[in-house]
């Protein structure tokens, strides 16, 4: 019988790490189950696999319990995707983690400006975040948006955090 993830005892220090390859599986299921509520758009085996050095992962008993990317679209322009904490350890502090650790990697890339699209964007403004309107992100419109199912009804609402 497997152990429930909030039964497993809580790490101090709950590391940010880089995702490996045996993280996929995991990665995919946790994205899968937001998938299916209609949190976010849900993502390949193979898309996972081939984004994986972009996945930054917190796991507990080598499960991943909290994973977020950081996707390029320009040099100025990154975007946090694919942020999810498993279910029954929400509001821990994982999310803030992934994040703060995605925002760290994109100014040592020397990036401008981390967007992110959202469902929540109050977890996004403690962060520095800003609402923004959509359109002033024509690299993930014309390029990641333009083939998702809701592209002509999307609820999400964009936010911006401005690094230089």
């Amino acid at each position: 019988m497997n152990t429930p993830i909030s039964a497993v005892p809580r790490n101090s220090e709950d590391m940010v790490q880089a995702a490996c390859e045996a993280d996929v599986a995991s990665i995919q299921s946790l994205l899968n189950h937001y998938a299916s509520l209609g949190d976010l758009l849900p993502r390949t085996k193979t898309d996972i696999i081939a984004n994986l050095e972009h996945f930054r992962v917190i796991r507990r008993d080598s499960t991943v319990i909290a994973c977020g990317s950081l996707e390029h679209f320009t040099p100025e322009l990154a975007e946090v995707r694919s942020l999810m904490v498993s279910s029954d350890i929400k509001r821990g502090g994982l999310g803030r983690k992934i994040v703060e650790n995605l925002v760290e990697t994109a100014k040592q890339r020397g990036v401008g400006r981390v967007m992110a699209l959202t469902y929540v964007p109050e977890f996004f403004h403690k962060l520095g975040f800003t609402t923004v309107n959509k359109d002033i992100f024509p690299e993930k419109i014309w390029g990641i948006c333009v083939n998702c199912y809701k592209f002509e009804n999307c609820d999400e609402i964009a936010v911006l955090l401005k690094l230089k």
